[in-house]
């Protein structure tokens, strides 16, 4: 069975605006580069997932039911511009509730490699906060960290200069 090339995609604050709970589709707005960026992945054969934690719902600020409505609207926008996400895990827990689906615990990330047979050598983690590349210490996945500076992973500014270095890498 052929192994698949995967960005592991961190969303708030990588892909959208993170204003802080994202669950109004009028507060959806993609950061510039996001969506050429992600584009640029796809058109280059890697499937993109979505790996989110969502504590808003367990803190009660949003439901269950206001975030899959907002992520189904997310992924309605990105369909307009021909990006097709694989498929989104998230986690709707709190730091306190210590499950082991909420970033930097890798239950979510393995979930997705063992669903999606994935090419852990030819894959990456991109997320804006280090415990959205956690899993890059475990496993040969790539990590690159957007926004924020870090001596740990690659650093760029956008996912569009992520996506450039990545597909560079690959031809």
């Amino acid at each position: 069975m052929e192994r698949n090339k995967v960005i592991f995609l961190d969303r708030d604050g990588t892909i959208n605006i993170d204003y802080g709970y994202v669950y109004q589709k009028e507060k959806l707005e993609f950061i510039d580069g996001a969506i050429e960026g992600l584009k640029n992945l796809s058109t280059a054969g890697y499937k993109l997932i979505i790996i989110t934690n969502q504590s808003g719902i367990g803190r009660c600020f949003f439901t269950e039911e206001d975030y899959v409505e907002f992520n189904n609207y997310f992924l309605g926008q990105l369909k307009l511009f021909g990006i097709e996400i694989e498929k989104v895990y998230y986690c709707p827990h709190t730091d306190s509730d210590n499950c082991e689906c909420r970033k930097p615990k890798l239950k979510l990330f393995y979930d997705a490699i063992e669903e999606f047979n994935v090419d852990l050598s030819n894959s990456y983690a991109i997320g804006d906060k280090e415990r959205d590349l956690a899993i890059c210490s475990e496993t040969s996945i790539k990590g690159i960290l957007i926004g924020n500076k870090s001596d740990k992973y690659l650093n760029f500014s956008n996912l569009l200069d992520a996506a450039n270095y990545i597909t560079k890498e690959s031809d």
